[in-house]
């Protein structure tokens, strides 16, 4: 059985609309997150802040 590395432990916070903070364990900052370009008009909103949506930041971090 492989051990246990790491686990993470954060909070989700909705603020407006699509924007969203993730506060992760250890960091100051949230990750600001929200939608822009082709996943609004998707969604057919139009954001105050156009931000990273959480597909952005999954493709970056499997990018590494």
């Amino acid at each position: 059985m492989a051990e246990l590395v790491h686990t993470s432990r954060m909070r989700l916070e909705k603020i407006k609309g699509p924007i969203r903070h993730a506060y992760i364990e250890n960091f100051d900052e949230p990750i600001r997150f929200g939608v822009h370009g082709g996943i609004k008009h998707f969604y057919g909103i139009e954001p105050e802040e156009e931000l990273p949506a959480t597909l952005d930041h999954m493709v970056a971090a499997v990018g590494g």
